[in-house]
């Protein structure tokens, strides 16, 4: 156990390498080596099981991170009875993820504070867990970036990756109106998903007022008709979840008053 005994040496090997971040793996596992004897096969066993499930976790962290969700929202947090009776019903087969696989779309539509961005998220960073490549975006955002990217000309370069990702999240669908060009861009950037990749989009608006948003019923028509195709439609007009927080906050703060 020579070789194992000389850990200094192979830790300078390791830094040659650019191996940084093994170095407490080596000394960690390196020690337990020379206290049970381990053979070279048992030690270099365990230190690339380590290394790789480190390796792992990595690029589950890497691809949160590169999702760029607004908040770190987890499904575990979502309390389901405060959730609308149609989310309730659908959320455990949304939670297998296999819409993703099945390459569908879910449409989450009703009133702010239900829990639509939420639930969104936790989904997203799910995917992220289990090997998916994740975006999550508003709308007026991704608009604003179609524009500029048409403007520098690399317009096709993002619609490359916009379609790559195994799910998109569009939030706020509906908060703003379009005009001819947003409508037209936005309209021709989702399509290249459709059928192909799995899109998830929480609006406020009910379908039948999506021309407030396009300002143009053709369009209109078209974008529902390839959003909705073998899609989850979810109601989720409920009670606003924060209105209910702050209503319990506030009978909190008299109760206190009174004692």
């Amino acid at each position: 156990m020579e070789a194992i005994n000389n850990m200094e040496h192979l830790l300078e090997k390791a830094r040659e390498l650019k191996f940084k971040s093994i170095e407490p793996t080596i000394k960690g596992l390196f020690k337990q080596a020379r206290q049970e004897s381990w053979s070279y096969e048992k030690c270099l066993d365990e230190l690339f099981t380590v290394e790789a499930e480190r390796k792992h976790q990595e690029r589950k962290k890497s691809r949160i991170r590169r999702a760029h969700f607004r908040d770190l929202k987890y499904l575990q947090d979502i309390i389901i009875d405060e959730l609308p009776e149609d989310m309730r019903i659908v959320l455990p087969e949304l939670e297998t993820l296999d819409f993703i696989k099945e390459k569908r779309n879910v449409i989450m539509s009703g009133n702010p504070g239900t829990g639509k961005t939420h639930v969104a998220i936790g989904l997203g960073i799910k995917a992220c867990l289990n090997d998916c490549t994740v975006l999550f975006t508003t709308v007026p955002r991704l608009i604003t970036e179609i524009k500029e990217s048409r403007s520098e000309r690399r317009l096709r370069q993002l619609e490359l990756k916009f379609e790559n990702y195994d799910l998109v999240i569009c939030d706020e669908f509906g908060y703003l109106s379009f005009d001819k060009e947003a409508s037209e861009l936005l309209f021709n950037h989702l399509s290249i998903r459709t059928g192909k990749k799995a899109t998830i989009i929480t609006t406020n608006l009910a379908f039948d007022r999506w021309n407030e948003i396009f300002n143009d019923t053709i369009l209109t028509a078209a974008i529902v008709d390839r959003l909705t195709y073998k899609a989850y439609l979810i109601n989720m007009n409920g009670e606003s979840y924060r209105t209910k927080e702050t209503i319990k906050l506030t009978q909190k703060a008299r109760e206190r008053r009174r004692k």
